[in-house]
């Protein structure tokens, strides 16, 4: 997933303050949720609803497939409450109006918030980096993306405990005891049993750090041509943000902390710069993708300005969400529109949270790196579902 979807947001930005206080303030609030009107939704005549029938269309592909039964997971009913509007999906080119008219048709819009009453909560973005390397190592091409070990155990938690849905651990396993795996230092280090699992090198460990956050990414060679590679696992230690930690140090202003800003700082202070990112002890590992692409925590293509990371603990894969979020960026519009979650990422915790996948251009980077505003959002579920 990007971030596997760990994907991730921008990830490490959504660990600074917002509304004065600090993430795990309001992360650990539950969901709470009320009918809404169709018409309470700000912009929803206006959004060309069929841009985000590809994206959900590719979420009803994974529905269809499963046993009616099956429980869909955090408010989700169960899968046979969206076959049916899965069956009865509309073909793209049938046009914006009955493409709305089909979503009113089939589903209730339902206002997102947090207990204690709070509607409003954190949007980032993130995008699909593109990297420069090689399949060999040879320099400058000298740092390894690796590909995940035989030996890694990554344990759902929810599959034992429904009040740990959501929440994933991983380690290896030593005389029958499930132990934690290596962290980021130990394996840039080489000290662990897998320095001949690199799947790419790279030429720049920044990059390579980043691509981690991000999840997913594409590798152009030498010859010019490329690959794309995406999340195959991770180290299970907690991903921890280094955007707070140039705060905390003084060396960046909380209102000033982007992306751009962070990997400059890096740049400017090599020396320090292993230190830094060796804080973030969480470790991703990649396979090869072909096709479509970059993949999300559904284990979907993403469809960018329409895919959302979301917090697993607090909502499902597949669910299609009305965002009104104020703008990412100066002179950007604020974003009306329908967006459909299929992603998560380390980072992205709260009822009230979600990570944009902006895609892999240069703009989609800008609006990445700087994007930090205030949202609320709407599920639209099955009229079948009364959460």
């Amino acid at each position: 997933m990007l971030r596997a979807a760990l994907l991730t947001t921008l990830l490490f930005l959504s660990a600074c303050s917002f509304f004065g206080q600090e993430k795990q303030d309001t992360e650990s609030l539950p969901l709470v949720l009320k009918p809404a009107a169709y018409s309470e939704l700000p912009g929803w005549d206006a959004d060309s609803q069929d841009q985000a029938l590809a994206a959900f269309a590719r979420s009803c592909a994974r529905i269809l497939k499963r046993e009616a039964a099956d429980d869909f997971g955090p408010v989700g009913g169960t899968y046979g409450d969206w076959q049916a509007p899965c069956a009865a999906l509309p073909s793209e080119q049938a046009g914006t109006d009955a493409i709305r008219s089909y979503f009113q048709k089939w589903f209730t819009p339902w206002k997102a918030g947090m207990g204690g009453g709070e509607e409003t909560g954190l949007f980032t973005g993130y995008y699909e980096p593109l990297l420069r390397g090689s399949a060999i190592k040879t320099p400058p091409y000298t740092y390894p993306l690796y590909a995940r070990p035989d030996d890694l155990v990554m344990v759902d938690l929810g599959a034992f405990r429904d009040e740990l849905k959501g929440q994933r651990i991983a380690g290896r396993v030593v005389d029958a005891h499930l132990k934690p795996y290596e962290d980021r230092a130990a394996i840039d280090a080489g000290s662990w049993p897998h320095n001949d699992k690199a799947l790419l090198w790279v030429d720049d460990p920044v990059d390579a750090f980043f691509l981690h956050i991000q999840g997913s990414g594409r590798v152009q060679f030498p010859d010019g041509s490329a690959a794309r590679v995406g999340y195959d696992g991770q180290n299970g230690h907690v991903y921890y943000a280094i955007g707070r930690e140039l705060i905390k140090r003084g060396a960046l202003e909380k209102d000033k902390v982007s992306l751009q800003t962070i990997r400059a700082w890096l740049a400017q202070h090599p020396e320090q710069a292993n230190e830094i990112m060796h804080l973030n002890r969480s470790y991703v590992f990649f396979k090869m993708l072909e096709g479509d692409g970059p993949l999300g925590g559904e284990g979907l293509a993403l469809t960018p300005e329409r895919s959302l990371a979301i917090d697993r603990s607090k909502l499902s894969y597949g669910i299609p969400l009305w965002v009104a979020i104020d703008s990412p960026v100066p002179d950007e519009p604020p974003l009306r529109r329908l967006m459909v979650a299929q992603d998560t990422g380390g980072a992205i915790r709260g009822a009230v949270r979600g990570d944009v996948f902006w895609g892999h251009s240069e703009r989609a980077e800008y609006l990445a790196g700087h994007m930090k505003a205030k949202g609320q959002y709407w599920l639209l579920l099955p009229k079948t579902i009364t959460p």
